[in-house]
């Protein structure tokens, strides 16, 4: 009778090749299909009623650090900023290469075209990486501040406490 059992290693391997064989499949097909691309634009126009897209001044609140709560409150801001800009900067530099990917090499090269728009949508990505980078900084700062200004922010914590009341003592009489 044959052995039915297989070692966790003997498991693990074939999901793993199972895995690359799929990935190898759709990357395959990733190369040779190019998916249709719609592209609407909006055009909004702003009346001074609000409305529209927010402007860079608006993003981040005034640079006004009097306090540790006004610290972490720009780091917290620029951070949030910065995350949502480089999710739609990459987006964008994606949606980029997919549509200058479409215009067709003007010398004919095989893939002529795929390569021009990666190397046009990548100094976007770039850009999308940076503001990431942004973003682990401002978090980093108020970190970093924290810790050098511990001592003080200490000391104003526990003067900040409201003073305890006398204790009464029933066993004094």
């Amino acid at each position: 009778m044959a052995s039915t059992r297989h070692s966790a290693a003997d498991k693990s391997n074939k999901f793993t090749n199972a895995g690359a064989a799929a990935g190898g499949f759709i990357g395959g097909l990733g190369s040779s299909i190019a998916p249709p691309i719609n592209i609407t634009i909006n055009r909004t126009q702003n009346n001074g009623t609000g409305g529209g897209r927010p402007h860079a001044e608006t993003l981040l609140p005034a640079p006004d650090f009097s306090s540790p709560a006004m610290v972490r409150q720009y780091c917290n801001t620029l951070r949030a900023a910065a995350v949502a800009l480089s999710i739609e900067v990459a987006m964008g530099a994606e949606i980029m290469k997919g549509v200058l990917a479409a215009v067709p090499d003007p010398e004919g090269r095989p893939f002529g075209s795929r390569l021009r728009a990666q190397k046009v949508a990548r100094k976007m990505q770039r850009s999308a990486d940076a503001l990431r980078d942004a973003a682990k900084n401002a978090a980093a700062c108020y970190a970093t501040f924290q810790q050098e200004y511990e001592e003080e922010i200490n000391r104003v914590r526990h003067r900040a406490r409201r003073p305890q009341q006398p204790v009464m003592n029933w066993a004094q009489q």
